[in-house]
């Protein structure tokens, strides 16, 4: 099919998750004028499948700047967006079952401290206990980081681009990305329906950014991967805070009414080419065994439902976030490696000041598309 019309913009944006959504939102805020182009629909994937876990514990510590200013983005997104986005404030808590586990928690708040930030704790075997009565008698500490917490993903990706529309961004659904490519100093993005044409473009292509980048010449090994989740039936309340483990994939919490959201990294297959993931329930059944270990009540749990997503991993488990290396009017946000969630509203205002006024205040140096350019597997 050949592409009907041309639609002009000043910034299009490859992908609706919470990211490319983010971003259209405050680039349109800053008085662009902003296209969304999804091949799906808002939140199909990645965005809307993941845990909902709004958490600052256990970052990267090059993420941490950018994770501070997304946190203290959550804490307004309801009055930003019109809607409380299930967000709800709760600890994160990173479990130890072991001495050596609690040792490498511990000289990890201690860095994190030395770096000026106070937002994670070290929480011995008595305070873990008050806080969760119901853990497990073997776990011996943990680290947290109180203020947290964890919101609806759908609810939240749709509100954002709900937001973003109202604030004059313009979101196109089903329609693929076919070509990407420089003419007369604009880029073309062309799909099946239109042909699109903006002095820039932002890759938010999620599990499919890699393609994009490297059909312009730009290294960017991003693995397709499948994290899966359960939810069981109602259990009687048990759990305030949203538990992860040191030593075994875990993301783990009870939610209002009663429910247990589990899920923590192990992953299902993906196939990007189908849009396609499909669960591997031997390893589901691991996630429920580590989550009896941790609480036994949860013996007690029926699954109700399990669900997979599709979504970009790097080889270093860091994102892609800043400028082209090699093209100007380029830019990259990509490749959040099962922990983007959280970071969406930050990235989202950080490109969209980054590609409105050609510079930004935060530090994202760590996350340039360059790494990649000489070993395609490197790992910091």
């Amino acid at each position: 099919m050949i592409a009907s019309s041309k639609i002009s913009a000043d910034l299009i944006i490859i992908g609706g998750g919470i990211h490319g959504c983010c971003a259209a939102m405050f680039a349109a805020q800053r008085g662009m004028d902003v296209v969304v182009i999804e091949k799906d629909t808002v939140g199909r994937h990645a965005s809307g499948v993941n845990a909902g876990g709004v958490r600052r514990l256990g970052r990267d510590f090059v993420e941490v700047p950018i994770s501070q200013h997304s946190m203290d983005l959550w804490y307004k997104l309801s009055d930003l967006v019109d809607d409380d986005c299930g967000f709800q404030i709760a600890p994160q808590i990173r479990l130890a079952e072991t001495t050596e586990e609690m040792e490498r928690l511990k000289q990890r708040v201690t860095q994190l401290q030395g770096m000026g930030f106070d937002h994670e704790i070290v929480m011995d075997q008595a305070e873990l206990r008050r806080r969760l009565p119901a853990v497990s008698d073997h776990v011996v500490g943990g680290i947290g980081s109180l203020r947290d917490g964890f919101a609806q993903p759908y609810q939240t990706t749709f509100a954002i681009s709900r937001r973003a529309k109202r604030d004059g961004a313009r979101i196109f659904e089903n329609e693929a990305v076919r070509q990407v490519a420089k003419v007369s100093q604009l880029w073309e993005v062309s799909t099946d329906q239109n042909t699109y044409s903006a002095p820039n473009v932002l890759n938010c292509a999620g599990a499919w950014a890699g393609r994009i980048a490297e059909s312009l010449g730009e290294t960017a090994p991003v693995e397709a991967v499948a994290p899966m989740m359960l939810v069981t039936s109602r259990l009687p309340h048990f759990c305030d805070a949203v538990i992860g483990v040191a030593g075994r994939p875990l993301s783990f919490k009870q939610m209002p009414n009663g429910t247990v959201v589990v899920g923590g990294g192990r992953l299902g297959r993906a196939d990007p080419s189908k849009n396609l993931s499909e669960m591997i329930f031997p390893e589901l059944r691991l996630t429920a065994a580590t989550a009896m270990d941790i609480f036994p009540i949860m013996a007690k749990a029926t699954i109700v439902r399990s669900w997979s997503g599709v979504e970009g991993r790097m080889p270093d488990r860091i994102p892609v976030i800043g400028p082209s290396g090699t093209h100007k009017g380029l830019y990259h946000a990509f490749g959040f490696s099962l922990h983007g969630f959280q970071m969406g509203p930050g990235v989202g205002d950080i490109m969209a000041e980054l590609i409105a006024n050609g510079s930004t205040q935060w530090p994202i140096s760590a996350f340039s598309i360059e790494r990649f350019k000489d070993n395609p597997a490197e790992r910091r």
